[in-house]
């Protein structure tokens, strides 16, 4: 695995680095050597200690965010919840050959747990009258939702706009 690691915010030290890479590592039994992890550690305004990682692979973005007030036990958080989710869809992951160009022969050979399946337990329909970005923003603050799926006045497209973690709004728009 290659592994850029910067920082926002923050020094990356050589504790840290060494830290992150450390960590890291144990993720290389999954991973072909020539898979790019990208991390990104930074000091939040609340003075948490957040590290971000984002490992593409054919077909799938691995991602995992976590923060805590110390940013060791922060890189630990993220270690174990890309394994986790590794592990959990590992199945999906592979199953397309394409997909597999990333991932070592032995982790996609191995036996997988009992896979949980993914399951849709509810579905809607609804009217999508046009609305500009804004306006999603407001309607779905008055539904309480933390996302809202409209259809775009300025160009006719459906779009989601939902809130983030730091209390700004995002826009998500279709690619064409």
């Amino acid at each position: 695995m290659r592994t850029t690691i910067s920082g926002k915010n923050l020094d990356i030290t050589e504790g840290l680095r060494s830290a992150v890479e450390e960590k890291l590592s144990r993720l290389e039994k999954y991973f072909t050597p020539d898979t790019i992890v990208n991390v990104t550690l930074s000091v939040t305004k609340k003075r948490h200690q957040k590290m971000e990682v984002t490992i593409p692979v054919k077909g799938h973005i691995i991602r995992a965010e976590q923060e805590s007030d110390d940013m060791y036990v922060t890189i630990d958080l993220v270690e174990e919840v890309i394994e986790a989710q590794l592990k959990k869809y590992r199945q999906k992951l592979v199953s397309q050959q394409q997909s597999a160009g990333s991932f070592k022969q032995e982790f996609i050979d191995s036996e997988s747990p009992a896979e949980e399946e993914v399951k849709i337990i509810r579905s809607k329909k609804f009217g999508m009258k046009p609305m500009f970005p804004e306006d999603a923003c407001v309607q779905m603050e008055l539904l309480g939702h933390t996302f809202f799926v409209f259809r775009n006045a300025e160009t006719d497209e459906v779009n989601v706009v939902y809130k983030r973690k730091d209390g700004n709004y995002g826009l998500i728009e279709a690619e064409n």
